[in-house]
């Protein structure tokens, strides 16, 4: 097969050439803003919810951890075909990217459809095994059951924003984001309030806007993928290459999935510890750990960007732009995380003012992040590496690196702390699993990158001979 055959305009990869660190930010911002539309997104949807009234809001709340699985299960396909396409994009392997994406595509639709089936099959019993009571479980119904049906327009444009930055192109991908953001804000309080003549549906109106703005994604990413760059095929059907492109996406996206899913369990079993400690505690943490997944996304973003970034670049063979990138990666996370801990400890007392807490609470609050930040440096080498090793097509090792953070490390020891410590043993062994993973991470990474760039001189000595 010819690298770059096909129709349409020749697939270059556009992140093999040019300087290391603009390679990385323009995939890195782009990356980020559409990570703040989103949660500014979800923000505005809890807020009108809680207009209406706290037991609405409340089963909202019961929905996230729900929502979250099926939002993982969608990043965990993105991921697999990032890795997959990026690789294919440095090589100019034109041909492999649309029959691929044509594939992950059906793929996705295949899993949005046995999650519907299973979700809207299980509603109350899983639920009501959550804590949901017989004043929210007709809320959470009634939500739930148009929910649902929006994960069939959620998955497909996961596929395709996936390839856009793949190719090197984050722009649009952020853009169709924000955009679908601002449309799900403006629909919202006209569907939950009944503005301008439409009735008046409450929570479920949540849900209809929710769906709307999947809808509206799926459609802008699959016109600048299918329409504009030709990334799409849809024939090749046979089975044989269907389940080669399941199996090559999945080899990166089942770990992925598994990574993704420890953290919101390990979430849950800290939480538990901390509760041991008074209700006081749980406030402060919480508004903590928020505060920490604000800041955190710079360096969520950063990870992200190193999937394509590394896998183009992989599949070029430029082995010393991986190694410059991931130096790179290392260094933005060094000055940012130490940025970050310096700006949280001098001014954690002014944040947590801004917010109604107890004197307990407060003392919680402004403990973790005494403490924790500091990390932030180890951290961010960790989710890099993690976003390398998968576009390498080492996605076990990148599995490894992040449980070695949330499951061997942070669970046990925040345990075993507390029972010496109290609670600022929890906030020490959060501290010491960033800095143990991101060890971790850059050991491996170093292990890994040696290994790959001898069988690529090996590979260029027989060549040559």
């Amino acid at each position: 097969m010819t690298a770059g055959a096909g129709k349409g305009p020749p697939v270059r990869g556009r992140l093999v050439d040019g300087p290391v660190s603009a390679g990385v930010l323009s995939m890195m911002v782009p990356m980020m803003m559409g990570m703040v539309a989103i949660v500014i997104n979800l923000l505005v949807g809890a807020f009108f919810v809680a207009k209406v009234s706290t037991e609405q809001l409340a089963a909202i709340s019961f929905t996230f951890p729900v929502s979250f699985i099926i939002g993982a299960i969608a990043v965990a396909l993105g991921t697999g075909m990032s890795s997959v396409a990026s690789r294919l994009f440095g090589s100019g392997n034109r041909d492999e990217v649309r029959r691929i994406t044509g594939h992950a595509m059906a793929l996705a639709v295949a899993c949005a459809a046995v999650v519907l089936a299973i979700g809207l099959a299980t509603i109350d019993p899983l639920f009501t095994m959550l804590g949901a009571d017989e004043t929210t479980l007709p809320f959470i119904r009634e939500y739930m059951k148009i929910y649902y049906w929006g994960g069939l327009f959620l998955v497909t444009p996961m596929i395709a924003n996936s390839v856009l930055r793949a190719s090197g192109d984050a722009r649009r991908p952020a853009m169709i984001t924000t955009a679908a953001a601002i449309i799900n804000i403006v629909v919202d309080p006209i569907l939950i309030f009944g503005w301008f003549g439409f009735p008046r549906m409450e929570i479920a109106g949540a849900a209809i806007g929710a769906v709307i703005a999947n809808a509206v994604t799926m459609l802008a990413s699959g016109y600048f993928v299918i329409r504009r760059q030709k990334l799409v095929s849809f024939r090749n059907f046979q089975p044989e290459l269907l389940l080669d492109s399941w199996r090559r996406i999945l080899h990166v996206g089942l770990p992925a999935l598994a990574s993704s899913l420890a953290a919101p369990i390990t979430t849950g079993f800290i939480t538990s510890q901390v509760a041991r400690f008074g209700q006081d505690a749980v406030a402060g943490f919480g508004m903590a750990a928020r505060l920490e997944g604000l800041t955190l996304m710079v360096l969520m973003a950063l990870a992200a960007a190193m999937t394509p970034f590394t896998g183009q670049n992989f599949g070029a063979g430029r082995l010393d732009r991986v190694r410059d990138g991931i130096s790179f990666s290392y260094r933005f996370s060094l000055f940012y995380g130490a940025a970050i801990a310096l700006v949280l400890f001098v001014a954690g007392g002014f944040i947590t003012s801004l917010f109604d807490l107890t004197p307990a609470a407060r003392s919680a609050a402004l403990l973790q992040m005494s403490i924790v930040p500091f990390s932030y440096i180890a951290l961010g080498c960790s989710m890099t590496v993690n976003g390398a090793l998968n576009a390498m097509g080492q996605p076990m090792a990148a599995m490894f690196v992040s449980l070695s953070r949330t499951i061997v490390v942070y669970a046990p020891l925040a345990w075993i702390l507390s029972k010496l410590f109290g609670l600022p043993g929890i906030f020490v062994a959060a501290a010491a699993a960033n800095l143990v993973a991101g060890g971790i991470g850059a050991r491996w990474f170093r292990k890994a990158f040696r290994e790959t760039q001898a069988r690529h001189e090996a590979a260029v000595s027989s060549q040559a001979a």
